[in-house]
């Protein structure tokens, strides 16, 4: 059964340059365990919009345009996380840099003898509530190929913050 689309949705796919998606492994996993879970439920939704589209008029059927909307949603959804998982390259943690802070390390710091650790993940990865920063941002940039017990400096609206690289993992 082929997936409906919008006008918007199949422009937006000619239109769009596949983009590299740098993940982990854990990230893709996750993207793949919830691109199966939508697909799994999907059959479902589309029976419901079947279902109701019997009951009539178009234009007064609240529910009918309710799950109609649901199932475009999910279908823009599945094509999203099929583009990521299509365009994913999962960060290799290099045992030759272990000395080194790269894409998928875990690096320890001190910032004003506080100790903090990061690890470094790509930008579609961030959560910084967990520690998880992307190489891209201001900090993950400064860090990148840095060594242990070497110092970077940030500038932030509020002055400049001093990180001391302690351990990588």
């Amino acid at each position: 059964m082929q997936i409906p689309q919008r006008r918007a949705q199949s422009q937006r796919i000619r239109t769009h340059a596949p983009s590299l998606y740098v993940v982990t492994e854990e990230g893709l996993k996750r993207l793949r365990e919830e691109h199966a879970r939508l697909l799994k439920g999907r059959p479902t939704l589309a029976d419901e919009v079947a279902r109701l589209a019997q009951l009539g008029d178009f234009s007064e059927n609240a529910e009918y345009q309710d799950a109609k909307q649901r199932l475009r949603r999910l279908n823009d959804r599945l094509l999203t996380l099929e583009d990521k998982i299509k365009n994913a390259r999962t960060i290799q943690k290099n045992n030759d840099e272990k000395d080194r802070v790269c894409l998928g390390a875990t690096v320890c710091v001190k910032k004003n003898g506080v100790p903090l650790t990061f690890q470094l993940v790509g930008p579609q990865e961030t959560d910084p509530s967990r520690g998880r920063i992307s190489h891209v941002s201001p900090l993950g940039a400064l860090l990148m190929g840095g060594r242990v017990g070497e110092t970077v400096q940030l500038q932030t609206p509020s002055g400049t913050a001093t990180y001391a690289i302690i351990s990588i993992e």
